[in-house]
């Protein structure tokens, strides 16, 4: 059974027309789930003494530190020496009268051999260094709840380390957007800024200018001739992507709560600017609304069926959101459809790694380029893209995903073919830089580690040039060091030849692809 999928039916036959929807994984409430608001129509599921709460209210088992399992193996030992010797010094006298006598004698004789006072000595030991830690000014709050953690970091070899939020601070800041023909860093933020206010005042101006005129249909301007865009609008269209395909949400918090506590609320009709923040599951998705919100365009409401953005001037524009696709480590992407308000225009945006997104966009020569100069860089990128979609291919398409949700059997497959069919030959709109910044001493901490002689490995879902540069900006690798990047293996005689060449190569680093490990396990 797998308790990370669930798919099902929903039919309500009260209601004209019957409602058919689809039930997945999303609409299970685990235990100890609290109900925020309204009321739900449940049916229990997933009962018995083999469920996961169950079983984790087990009793506990005694863990019994390494060093105390020597030491009682010691015990034994001491003990059977302690048995012979007395057998030896009674057979020296020969078995002649009482000679079990002589055998206690000399047991007690010679139990000095065992050391009673050392587990009482260790004991006091682990007591007095366990308190010196706490009262150490270097690791304040640091509380000590076990005594057998501190006395195995003594015995550490290999240290197998998380990067994202371990060696890194999980705090994103967004360092550069590429178009292809430019790009843009920290320095020239200002210039994106600029365009932005020009092509929304632009905008508002024509807009103001037509309000009169009668607007064409979108089947006349999707037929009309393309022309090449200008740098601007391709700001303009690549920073909105950016501002619309994500899954942050604004939060807005309020400090005149009549208990003087501190409220907050996702709806302000003011939408001030001194009391949001956002919430998102990932610090990615947040680093890059705030980029966005720096350059002009701010994310200021957002719930189920809508989103609505400010633009420079202070209008607000209002965008439904027609469907998510949220993002999976197997898709490695996250796409929305939305639709403008003002306009009616429906578009379908996208966002991912760049081996996720390099077979969706339309070709180019820069991509693949770039991608790898930014990690380089230690950046973690990200391809946006577009596609502009009729309401003929909207309707056509929420039937068939319609449809594949309401399927029992390979549900997953299905929406995922009904989802590919829509990402083909995508306009690509801009590469994404964001930086996570080392944690505060993560570089003597690394070089402390090394000289001890412990080996680190670093693990990470990033490309393989960014987890190569984060390695040496943190010092997990020296300055003299070599890295030996470990080629694509498709079998074990390969694997082995490749570890071979390593081992000749001396103070060398490892750096090993996910596929290659898969191959060695």
């Amino acid at each position: 059974m797998d308790i990370h999928s669930f798919e099902g039916t929903f039919t309500r036959e009260d209601s004209d027309p019957t409602v058919h929807e689809s039930l997945s994984i999303e609409n299970t409430l685990w235990a100890s789930t609290v109900v925020a608001s309204g009321t739900v129509i449940g049916v229990v599921i997933y009962t018995g003494k083999e469920t996961r709460s169950v079983m984790n209210t087990s009793n506990p088992k005694n863990k019994v530190g390494l060093l105390d399992l020597e030491l009682n193996q010691l015990t034994k030992a001491l003990f059977l020496a302690l048995v012979a010797l007395s057998v030896f010094m009674v057979t020296l006298q020969g078995f002649v009268g009482p000679w079990y006598r002589n055998l206690f004698r000399f047991l007690l004789l010679f139990s000095y051999i065992i050391p009673i006072s050392l587990r009482v000595n260790l004991d006091m030991g682990k007591a007095a260094y366990g308190w010196m830690i706490m009262k150490d000014d270097n690791i304040p709050g640091t509380v000590v709840r076990t005594s057998t953690i501190p006395e195995e970091l003594g015995r550490l070899v290999y240290l197998l380390t998380d990067k994202t939020g371990t060696l890194t601070q999980n705090e994103m800041i967004f360092k550069r957007l590429h178009l292809g023909t430019v790009s843009y860093g920290t320095d020239t933020m200002d210039e994106i800024q600029n365009h932005i206010i020009n092509s929304y005042s632009q905008m508002h101006t024509q807009s103001s200018g037509n309000s009169t005129s009668s607007t064409p249909s979108r089947k006349m301007q999707s037929s009309a001739p393309k022309v090449r865009k200008t740098v601007s609008n391709r700001i303009h269209e690549a920073v909105k992507a950016i501002a619309l395909c994500h899954n942050v949400t604004p939060v807005y918090e309020s400090r005149t709560g009549v208990t003087g506590e501190t409220e907050y609320a996702e709806v302000d009709q003011d939408f001030s600017d001194e009391n949001r923040t956002y919430q998102a599951s990932s610090p990615d998705e947040v680093a890059l609304v705030q980029w966005t919100e720096s350059v002009g365009l701010t994310l200021v409401n957002r719930d189920l069926t809508s989103m609505q953005l400010k633009n420079p001037s202070g209008q607000i524009l209002t965008y439904y959101i027609l469907q998510i696709f949220p993002f999976t480590s197997e898709s490695k992407r996250m796409g929305i459809i939305v639709r403008d308000e003002s306009t009616g225009e429906i578009m379908f945006y996208m966002k991912g790694a760049d081996v996720a997104m390099s077979s969706i966009v339309q070709y180019n020569d820069w991509l693949e380029e770039e991608c790898g100069n930014m990690a380089r860089e230690g950046l973690r990128t990200l391809v946006v893209a577009k596609k502009s979609l009729t309401e003929e291919q909207y309707q056509d398409f929420e039937s068939r995903y319609n449809q594949a949700k309401l399927s029992i059997h390979d549900r997953t497959l299905k929406v995922a073919a009904v989802v590919e069919s829509l990402e083909r030959e995508m306009e690509l709109l801009c590469l994404t830089g964001v930086e996570d910044q080392l944690q505060a001493d993560v570089r003597p901490t690394l070089e402390m580690l090394r000289n001890a002689g412990i080996k680190i490995w670093m693990l990470t879902g990033d490309k393989l040039e960014t987890a190569t540069c984060i390695a040496k900006s943190s010092h997990l690798v020296s300055r003299t060091q070599d890295i030996h990047i470990f080629r694509p293996v498709t079998s074990r005689g390969e694997a082995h030849l490749e570890l071979n060449a390593f081992r000749r190569k001396h103070d060398c680093a490892l750096v090993i692809s996910g596929d290659s490990l898969e191959v060695m396990a």
